[in-house]
């Protein structure tokens, strides 16, 4: 091979790097723009405290930023219908299934893919997959273990009128979780029976609280033998203090009184871009995921609804909570609970 002919390679060679250098350039811009981290606006109806670090934690594993409003479930839900298209919101976490609902039946929410609703059990996401569940919230009858036992208890949560249960109950019919469970209750057995179960209870005298908390904490106190809960708070007593002598008791046979509702999202826009939509889901799915569904276990004490991530430590399996079958969108008529609950004067 001739030295003339080897200097020519070396020429060609060097003509078509410097050919191609505006090309990896350009490659390489692309490449550092689809890694830009993007900015999603979430719409909360939970909590700080309770989102907040799930949140933190898909922000560290991906660098996008989230921005979030965070208010009431029914404030967040109303504010969506006003605004319309014109939502800055690419994903709506909801306290309960009945907002989301809501939403679903007035077209305002955007079909979630198999691969995301397809995590969870079909309890707890939208039949037509326009949301899905992240996290579940089972009723129970929290008690004193000093003052009663499961064994005393009835076998359903609509034999608690019995006048021997008089001053021994602690409610929170002011309380969002309580109302979602009447309306569970208006769902499944209709407005008379459950009009006539309030004011059984109320027959009853039980003892009014603000919140679920207030009601565990009076119970292990003693200030009631029993209180109407989410079965989380018991929890968070017991994480304090392993002695707290209150327990949780679910009722049997699909009762309403162990109705499971759910903390959900969804993307409450049926038109939103292609680019805000793909990180919506990546969002969604992030939630979904064993991290995320961990910490609510853990954390909040609430149920994952994932597979291969257990519940904590002290709680039951979610599956043998006998929960009733029912539409969780079909939760949505809290206005009618709320009249319901002034008719009975169990609210003002």
């Amino acid at each position: 091979m001739s030295h003339r002919f080897i200097k020519s390679l070396c020429f060609l060679s060097a003509m078509l790097s410097i050919a191609m250098i505006p090309q990896v350039v350009m490659a390489l811009q692309s490449s550092e723009q689809k890694q830009e981290p993007v900015e999603i606006v979430v719409y909360s109806g939970r909590k700080e405290s309770l989102i907040g670090p799930a949140i933190a934690k898909y922000m560290e594993a991906t660098g996008n930023k989230v921005k979030v409003k965070y208010g009431s479930t029914s404030g967040m839900t109303a504010l969506l219908l006003e605004e319309g298209d014109a939502t800055p919101a690419s994903v709506f976490i909801a306290q309960d299934a009945g907002a989301l609902g809501a939403l679903a039946k007035k077209d305002r929410l955007h079909k979630l893919p198999k691969k995301i609703t397809g995590k969870v059990d079909s309890r707890f996401r939208s039949p037509k997959d326009e949301w899905v569940g992240i996290s579940g919230r089972a009723r129970a009858v929290v008690y004193n273990v000093n003052k009663t036992s499961p064994s005393e208890m009835p076998v359903s949560i609509r034999d608690f009128t019995d006048p021997k249960w008089k001053g021994r109950i602690g409610w929170a019919p002011g309380n969002g979780s309580f109302q979602a469970f009447v309306t569970g209750m208006r769902e499944r057995d209709g407005d008379e029976a459950t009009e006539a179960w309030l004011r059984g209870i109320m027959a009853n005298e039980p003892v009014v609280y603000p919140k679920n908390t207030a009601i565990v904490r009076a119970v292990g106190a003693g200030e009631v033998d029993l209180g109407f809960v989410n079965h989380y708070y018991l929890y968070r007593f017991l994480n304090e203090d392993s002695d707290f002598p209150a327990r949780n008791h679910f009722m049997p046979g699909g009762d309403p009184g162990s109705l499971v509702n759910v903390a959900g999202a969804c993307i409450p826009n049926p038109d939103l871009d292609e680019a805000r939509k793909a990180k919506a889901l990546e969002f969604i799915e992030f939630l979904l995921a064993k991290d995320a569904q961990s910490y609510f276990a853990n954390k909040t004490y609430e149920y994952p609804l994932i597979k291969g991530v257990d519940p904590s430590v002290e709680m039951i399996e979610l599956e043998k909570i006998q929960t009733p079958d029912m539409d969780l969108s079909n939760l949505d008529d809290l206005q009618g609970t709320l009249v319901m609950l002034r008719k009975v004067d169990a609210l003002p």
